[in-house]
């Protein structure tokens, strides 16, 4: 059984932020800032996390935080993170190894995609935000949940923001080959799921769709070169912005990434960097 999350919104410690509210929508667990100039009506903005740190809705709150932004930001927590963590995590999490993209990496994705339309609406219910198209922010595989919503949901956003994202499966998993050692068996299922989290190849999905000019991706200089070729490669697919965080490498706050922590410098450039770029686009949706 996993953490319950509350449903009922309630005061977060002052370290993330100023006035944040806690609570659950469509069952899945957030932790919403509000606006920073106290607007009517704000946009809304939804952030997910990393699995590397940060990786719970509060502790990406902190990193990322979305500083100065006049809108809604909501952090959601990932299935398996944060609030959502089950009492037998290692449990599953040592069954995901034998398989961690059909059993770990794509449910997740998906999942964390699939539920985000009654999110949303849950969301609009609770707070005082707007209607109209939201912005999307997402950290590593995050991004892929991101890049999910804007291929399959159809939901209106304008504006969008990708931190060292997962963008193709096939590099997610050359990442782990790498850092763990040992061979992944690509199997036809395997291969399935590869094409469907290839958001490179499936970028005609997302080239159509307004967002397409008001997507910003964001790489470490020391990202996983897999994830930096990636996003080089949905830049020139989808005529994105790129742009490069010098010296930071993949993760954006200090281990062990769960609960709210100090700001690094990397995910302070990050921040003003993603605040300033949805707070161009987001409430007019021009680019």
């Amino acid at each position: 059984m996993s953490k319950n999350p509350q449903h009922e919104e309630s005061s977060m410690p002052p370290r993330t932020g100023t006035n944040p509210r806690i609570g659950a929508a469509a069952g899945v667990p957030y932790v919403a800032l509000p606006p920073a100039g106290g607007a009517a009506s704000a946009p809304l903005v939804v952030v997910w996390h990393m699995m590397d740190a940060p990786r719970s809705a509060e502790a990406m709150a902190a990193a990322l935080p979305l500083a100065g932004l006049d809108a809604w930001r909501v952090f959601l927590d990932l299935p398996l993170h944060g609030a959502r963590t089950p009492d037998d995590i290692e449990t599953v999490m040592g069954d995901a190894v034998t398989d961690p993209l059909l059993k770990l990496y794509r449910p997740l994705i998906r999942d964390a995609a699939r539920e985000f339309p009654a999110v949303l609406a849950a969301l609009r219910e609770r707070l005082d935000a707007s209607d109209g198209p939201v912005g999307l922010v997402g950290g590593s595989a995050g991004g892929a949940v991101a890049l999910t919503v804007l291929a399959e949901a159809e939901v209106p956003v304008a504006a969008a923001v990708l931190v060292n994202p997962v963008i193709t499966a096939r590099g997610l998993i050359a990442v782990g080959e790498r850092a763990y050692g040992g061979r992944y068996e690509w199997t036809p299922a395997a291969e399935e799921a590869a094409d469907q989290i290839d958001y490179v190849a499936r970028a005609p999905e997302i080239a159509g769709l307004a967002v397409a000019s008001r997507l910003l991706l964001i790489s470490g200089e020391h990202d996983h070169a897999e994830f930096r070729d990636d996003a080089v490669r949905l830049r020139d697919a989808l005529g994105a912005a790129l742009v490069e965080v010098p010296g930071m490498a993949h993760p954006l706050a200090e281990e062990p990434g769960v609960s709210a922590a100090p700001q690094t410098p990397h995910a302070r450039t990050v921040d003003a960097a993603a605040a300033d770029w949805l707070g161009r686009h987001l409430t007019d949706g021009r680019p």
